[in-house]
């Protein structure tokens, strides 16, 4: 006998805000604002716009992963310790800061004027984990699995986990972290099973869904909102009804909760008030991990437009 996953209800539905953030750049930001500050072990997610003469020049960051999904264009990147490369649409950077790092994202001009779109989530590191060397991994769009359900009305793109049985590349970032891009048609719906205990969340990219039982306290989502689930349950539900005139296509999330405190100020996630500290000094001195940092300026960042 077969046992049907308990779907997780809902804790709350949080619209995503735009605001600018690095050099011209717009964010819609729905984890790390007032009323959703941390969702453990996420610290900030943001769905970025970036135009031509705008990006993310050089800046520091210490203390956590940074997992970049590009939806549309490509970003460059670069570090003081040289590492460089680029993403396009559909390929993904999972970035470990640790001991500290110094880098720019600086998102393509193309040709036509368009603007370059994408996701980023801030995952904290485990406290043991903050001091360890700054790492990379790139995730090309022909790695990740995608499979279809529900007689093809459902089609889920497998970035970090394992859905109806396929899983992911493994081990790309330090703290367990499951993602899956989902594409739902009219009249289709799909369960996800999640790892017990683990946050979650759906943010909502493009249609209106239905998010959570129909029997119980189910949910109509629009897009650029934040769906934040209950820890109980084994699973998330989700549909699009039948008579929705497009698709709805989502980020569901799930992370493993880090038992410890949070203490940020900016691009620097401690565990104390006197960690933190201590890395602005760092940042500011070039040592304990930003050495390179003296007297560095990135390529990319000098084509900033001001």
């Amino acid at each position: 006998m077969t046992t049907v996953p308990v779907p997780r209800g809902i804790s709350q539905v949080l619209p995503a805000f735009s605001q600018s953030e690095g050099a011209g750049a717009t964010v819609r930001r729905s984890i790390g604002t007032p009323r959703l500050r941390n969702l453990s072990p996420f610290l900030m997610l943001d769905h970025f716009t970036v135009h031509p003469g705008a990006g993310f020049p050089d800046h520091p960051h210490r203390g956590q992963e940074t997992i970049t999904y590009l939806l549309q264009g490509a970003v460059d990147h670069e570090d003081f310790a040289g590492n460089a490369g680029t993403i396009e649409a559909g390929d993904l950077q999972f970035m470990t800061a640790g001991k500290g790092i110094m880098h720019a994202e600086m998102p393509r001009q193309n040709a036509d004027g368009s603007a370059n779109v994408g996701m980023q989530l801030w995952v904290d590191l485990p406290e043991r984990l903050k001091a360890c060397e700054p790492r990379y991994r790139d995730l090309r769009a022909k790695e990740i699995p995608e499979i279809e359900v529900d007689e093809g009305k459902v089609s889920i793109k497998i970035i970090s986990g394992e859905s109806h049985g396929t899983q992911s590349v493994q081990e790309l970032a330090y703290t367990p972290v499951w993602i899956f891009d989902i594409t739902i048609k009219p009249g289709g719906k799909m369960t996800q099973e999640l790892p017990v205990g683990w946050n979650a969340f759906a943010y909502t990219l493009s249609g209106v869904s239905m998010f959570g039982s129909p029997s119980k306290d189910q949910q109509t989502v629009e897009k650029f909102h934040n769906v934040v689930f209950k820890q109980e349950g084994a699973a998330v539900a989700v549909e699009v009804d039948p008579s929705a005139e497009e698709d709805g296509r989502f980020i569901l999330v799930a992370g493993l909760p880090l038992d410890q405190k949070v203490v940020q100020y900016g691009p620097f996630v401690l565990n104390s008030q006197e960690q933190v500290y201590q890395a602005m000094l760092d940042f500011q001195s070039n040592s304990n991990g930003f050495e390179q940092a003296k007297g560095w300026r990135s390529e990319i960042g000098k084509s900033m437009v001001y």
